[in-house]
């Protein structure tokens, strides 16, 4: 049975478009409006408020927290002090990729972990022996992404935070109109932005007080197609589209290591054991077989292969998420998970998994494109990501 979150009484009514799609069980809004292309200039250009109560999010607290934890993830969980967030994945036993989220200590002996995918079995199995609780508080916790440039105008004027000195990556307790909060510098745009998590029964409440306060500043409530956008331009991953979780991979072939996924770094090899750590290790001596890379499609080789039809070259108007072929001299040589678009850019990118060979910057390949229902290889070259990197978004 498909939920509503805690903000539905407010996103319900605001959704004209009522185009609503499944996410963890819960309904999710595609966009609010007709189209999605006001509400993604929203968070590039003022600001978007996003519910993202749907991640699922786990309490993690006791004496052996930590220990618990820097046995499941890749990082080094000792170096994560009280109101900091880290980023992570976390292996199975070959060093594969089974869910990434975001890891906040709230105190010395409490943490929450976000997650893509249900994992509460998960840390309990790894938590035998360990005094230490783990709650799912996915239901009890909302969360609202208030992303954009002007986000921190807008927070500043709705809560008590002192925001100048909160860094990346980082959370503070707040007070939003006589709600109490915690805000995080944290979010899935690659822009300027913050998370903002709240008890569910005080959500409505917290959203009335952030759209109040984000009138003049041009909030705009934002749904998952606008973030998809953004998040292809930040070069973020999005769990079952460009990964598979290694717990459901029905194919060798289709798991995917922390470096494979181009996320070398988030991987403490020097801490103690932890899940996945030998495959690592052994992994890193030998060099992964592929990577994640961003492509960038060269727009003349599009206007080519569709003036073949007398036609302008014809783009998709949403973010794509479907594999897509990617080849270097006929030969195919990986494949692209998603791609858009990107208005801000004015770019064709996209997200791909190419053999290690062909993954270095700068190289070559052509990716499929269909033009006039026959399939064509557009040029592309090999990119670094994030595509779009505002210094904004750390300042």
């Amino acid at each position: 049975m498909l939920r509503t979150t805690p903000f539905h009484p407010r996103t319900g009514p605001l959704c004209q478009a009522k185009n609503w799609r499944r996410w963890a069980g819960y309904v999710a809004a595609s966009s609010y409006e007709l189209t999605h292309e006001r509400e993604y200039h929203a968070i590039r250009s003022a600001a978007a408020l996003i519910d993202v109560s749907p991640l699922y999010k786990y309490s993690v607290r006791g004496p052996d927290a930590g220990r618990l934890l820097n046995r499941v993830v890749t990082r080094d969980v000792d170096k994560c002090a009280v109101n900091q967030v880290m980023y992570t994945p976390w292996c199975d036993e070959d060093g594969k990729v089974i869910d990434d989220g975001t890891l906040s200590r709230l105190g010395e002996e409490t943490f929450r972990l976000t997650a893509a995918e249900p994992n509460l079995r998960w840390l309990r199995d790894n938590a035998l022996g360990l005094n230490v609780t783990i709650d799912d508080v996915t239901d009890s916790i909302a969360a609202v992404a208030l992303q954009g440039p002007n986000s921190r105008e807008i927070l500043k004027h709705a809560s008590d935070a002192e925001l100048d000195d909160l860094r990346f990556f980082r959370l503070t307790p707040a007070r939003v109109q006589e709600v109490p909060v915690t805000i995080s510098r944290t979010g899935y745009t690659g822009d300027l932005g913050y998370e903002v998590w709240v008890d569910a029964e005080r959500a409505v409440s917290l959203w009335d007080a952030l759209m109040a306060a984000g009138e003049p500043y041009g909030i705009t409530p934002a749904g998952m197609l606008a973030l998809d956008v953004s998040r292809i331009e930040a070069g973020l991953l999005l769990n079952q589209v460009d990964y598979i979780p290694a717990n459901k991979a029905l194919l060798e072939t289709r798991k995917s290591s922390p470096f494979e996924l181009s996320l070398g770094w988030t991987v403490a090899l020097g801490k103690d054991q932890f899940v996945g750590r030998a495959s690592l290790v052994e992994e890193q001596r030998r060099g992964p077989a592929s990577h994640l890379r961003g492509l960038e499609i060269e727009w003349e080789s599009l206007e080519e292969i569709y003036a073949e039809f007398g036609l302008p070259p014809e783009l998709p108007t949403i973010a794509w998420r479907t594999s897509v072929p990617v080849y270097s001299n006929s030969k195919q040589i990986g494949y692209a998970t998603s791609g858009a678009w990107s208005p801000t850019l004015k770019r064709y990118i996209a997200l791909a998994h190419l053999r290690a060979q062909h993954a270095e910057l700068g190289t070559k390949l052509a990716m499929e494109v269909t033009a006039e229902h026959q399939r064509k290889s557009a040029l592309a070259r090999v990119v670094t990501t994030p595509f779009f990197d505002p210094e904004r978004k750390r300042a």
